[in-house]
């Protein structure tokens, strides 16, 4: 049995982190910079990313090392690093995670070694060869499994080859388990045309841990991926982690105009549709999943929010039906 499913069958769910980047810029990122640079550069800042997830309740949180494949850190010359960048994300949350269970010993948290797209297009349409790609994710894995990532995790993936090379890369670098989530942000499919069936499938082929859906362009594609993944297998693990809303351009800034209520209600739907590992993505805080967590745990009652649209704006209602259990 996987770590996952001990934790799952133990606590029924398992309630994941929300935005690392939303928090690394609250913490004073700004824009071009390489979060990566941070886990040598501003440790006790990444510590502190870390810390507010464990806090609010999340029993498994990501490395900071979404862009930590040699492809994305030569962008900023750093790919001589991959290893040393890595394997410090993986260790500052280790840390963290181990302190916060030393602290409450029946509390059992996971790190993920969070493993983002390489930005390059496989050939004929790029220059980027299976196997290359396959060797930037075996070295980054590498450094998350020296650095003591509890699971990999490859996330916000659009091409179902380029997530096959990188579930490669991963297994020759490390025996971990490994979860697959995909970004479906185009007419509820990804960038390259994959649907939910399609992402299911090649995780049960692969046979790897759990598959699901991040990120992406609404909580709805979010969750119709979710529930065609579910269709495929009743059985296989389901991650659901979708951003706290729409996107909102507020002069030069971008805002998510998901509140804690709208997440928490998503929460609840993406349980009740197979979701077995849920959190939240770009735009969330530790006050989302505060809340999602007092939610799913049955300490809140589910917020009554309006249907998720990629044009409604999502605005929480207040419900005053008795507390759930």
């Amino acid at each position: 049995m996987s770590i996952l499913r001990e934790v799952i069958d133990a606590h029924g769910y398992l309630l994941a982190d929300g935005a690392t980047g939303t928090e690394l810029f609250q913490r004073g990122l700004t824009s071009g910079e390489p979060p990566e640079a941070w886990n040598l550069d501003q440790p006790e800042k990444i510590r502190s990313a870390y810390g507010a997830y464990v806090d609010a309740g999340s029993q498994l949180f990501l490395t900071n090392s979404f862009g930590g494949t040699s492809f994305r850190l030569a962008l900023h010359k750093l790919d001589d690093q991959v290893v040393e960048l890595n394997e410090q994300a993986a260790r500052l949350a280790r840390d963290v995670a181990d302190q916060a269970m030393e602290a409450t010993p029946d509390r059992r948290i996971l790190v993920a070694g969070s493993m983002g797209p390489s930005g390059e297009l496989l050939e004929p349409m790029g220059s980027m060869t299976p196997a290359g790609c396959s060797a930037a994710f075996a070295e980054q894995a590498e450094g998350l499994h020296r650095g003591g990532a509890d699971v990999l995790w490859i996330e916000t993936m659009s091409s179902l080859d380029e997530a096959e090379y990188a579930i490669a890369g991963a297994r020759e670098a490390s025996d971990l388990p490994i979860c697959l989530t995909m970004s479906f942000d185009t007419a509820g499919r990804t960038m390259m045309g994959v649907d939910g069936v399609s992402a299911a499938q090649l995780a049960i082929g692969l046979k790897i841990d759990a598959i699901g859906a991040n990120c992406g362009n609404n909580l709805a594609d979010t969750e119709a991926a979710i529930r065609e993944m579910r269709s495929v297998d009743p059985d296989i693990l389901i991650i659901s982690k979708g951003n706290a809303g729409i996107p909102e351009w507020h002069g030069t800034d971008l805002h998510y105009n998901g509140t804690p209520e709208v997440m928490a209600a998503y929460a609840h739907r993406a349980r009740q549709v197979g979701a077995q590992i849920i959190g939240a993505c770009c735009g969330s805080t530790p006050a989302h999943i505060a809340m999602m967590r007092q939610v799913l745990d049955g300490d809140l009652p589910v917020p009554e929010v309006e249907e998720v649209t990629a044009t409604t704006k999502l605005v929480a209602k207040k419900r005053t039906s008795r507390r759930r259990r």
